[in-house]
């Protein structure tokens, strides 16, 4: 073969349909190396967020778990050892309240760290119930195997550096202030008690207030045999979370107000028992809120020595944007953008006989990804929405400027324009609708595949040539 006819080959195959598919193919693969890296600074960006959020919420207080009042009462267990030998053992038996009732106000304050906004609150809480005296008897413990003068009332906070003031406990019509620490890490791992004096009454009352800090959320235990707890708030975009959600509540731009009641029944675990049998274990340190807004860590108590469920319940004050989220989400659509415009691309070299070079492409394609890098760093000063309108505006322009003296041609560039303007708008609807994303998304790309096949009918795909 003479090197006339080898290089008259070459350019043949350099000028066909399926030479320019597979560059065009190469060139997307390429670019998901910068797509790749794009997500992960998407990531790393929510990631310095997040720790901005921990480091203020360190200092100040951390999402809170209020478990309790809780009565424990050591008492003396005899038993025999291998060798026969009598031995007395001290344990420990804890009683729940008869009835609880909770009342809250949480007051929203917003912190600056850099950039970030971080989302505190401050509560003050009333618990107010009654214990019925200590029952006994199904456990066949003698009156003087108990030690009534270590009765002590437990409450449990996951992070004291919450507490405001000093928390009074009103018991039986005595007034006793709470110290910190507990006397047995058994069923709480963090809070505060104080010893109470039991007597011979049937029934006894208390009262527990306290002004407590925390951040995005604020969770309680149900331990009453009936709990009723009603919570208001200025703050207007609560999640009402955790096993049980409220009996009623009213949400308004001013804030929102809600009502629980849960009984005995609805939890797992009894009004009474010995020793570590239940426990009521707080929360890690570093939990974020969930969902959209704040994407959360879930609540992970670790119930692995009891099987018992959790059975928190309460709210978290939710940031109504999350730019991170929303940016991530759409990053995820990026190369469904390359695709798809550098489809318009090609179909100009097909049907209107326009030579485009692979740098070109790369141009082009560089220009699509550069838009989430507009989109993450705008949406941090701006918000998500006017991110989006800004940095698609700017792509789209760049796009179609670029393209006249690409294409030649003016008709050729304004519909190319209008076709970003449909993808951006379309990517836009799909992150705004969140439960029908996938339905939508279906149906969007079956009906843009709908029309490149309907455009394409009469292509002669094996001539020579474009």
């Amino acid at each position: 073969m003479s090197y006339s006819t080898f290089n008259e080959l070459n350019q043949k195959a350099k000028g066909s349909v399926f030479f320019k598919m597979v560059v065009v193919g190469i060139l997307i693969l390429i670019l998901l190396i910068p797509s790749g890296m794009i997500r992960n600074l998407v990531h790393e960006r929510q990631n310095t967020r997040d720790n901005a959020v921990t480091e203020v919420s360190s200092k100040w207080g951390d999402s809170q778990l209020v478990s309790g009042p809780i009565l424990m009462i050591p008492f003396h267990r005899n038993s025999t050892d291998s060798a026969g030998k009598i031995q007395t053992l001290k344990e420990t038996a804890y009683f729940l309240p008869e009835n609880l009732q909770i009342d809250g106000k949480v007051e929203p304050e917003i912190r600056h760290r850099g950039i970030y906004d971080v989302l505190l609150y401050k509560s003050d809480l009333m618990l107010r119930g009654n214990f019925s005296a200590p029952d006994w008897k199904d456990w066949n413990i003698a009156p003087e195997q108990i030690l009534f003068s270590e009765a002590t009332l437990l409450l449990g906070i996951p992070d004291l550096r919450g507490i405001r003031e000093g928390i009074n406990l009103s018991w039986n019509a005595q007034s006793i202030l709470m110290e910190p620490g507990l006397p047995s890490k058994d069923v709480i791992s963090s809070g505060v008690s104080a010893p109470i004096v039991l007597n011979d009454s049937l029934n006894y009352p208390f009262e527990l207030q306290m002004k407590l800090n925390g951040s995005r959320a604020l969770h309680f235990t149900p331990v009453g045999k009936e709990t009723n707890m009603h919570l208001t708030s200025s703050w207007p975009s609560p999640s009402f979370s955790g096993s049980f959600l409220p009996e009623n509540y009213e949400m308004t731009k001013n804030g929102f107000r809600a009502n629980w009641k849960v009984l005995h029944l609805n939890r797992n675990f009894p009004q009474k028992w010995q020793g570590s049998s239940y426990q009521f274990n707080q929360l890690p340190q570093g939990f974020i809120g969930e969902r959209e807004f704040t994407k959360p860590i879930p609540y992970t108590a670790d119930y692995s020595q009891t099987g018992n469920s959790d059975s928190r319940f309460g709210v978290e004050l939710l940031i109504p944007v999350d730019s991170y989220q929303k940016s991530d989400r759409s990053a995820k659509y990026m190369i469904m953008f390359v695709f798809l415009t550098f489809l318009v691309f090609f179909f100009v070299e097909v049907l209107h006989r326009r030579r485009i070079h692979p740098i070109q492409y790369l141009l082009v394609g560089f220009a699509l990804l550069i838009f989430y890098l507009l989109l993450l760093s705008m949406s941090e000063y701006t918000g998500f929405s006017l991110a989006y309108l800004g940095g698609s505006a700017a792509t789209i322009l760049l796009i179609t400027l670029y393209s006249l003296t690409v294409f030649h041609e003016k008709r050729l560039s304004i519909l190319l324009g209008g076709i970003l303007v449909f993808l951006y708008g379309f990517l836009y609807t799909l992150l705004q609708l969140e439960d029908y994303a996938l339905l939508m998304g279906s149906i969007g790309l079956f009906v843009i595949l709908a029309v490149i096949m309907f455009l394409t009918r009469k292509v002669e795909w094996y001539k020579d040539g474009i």
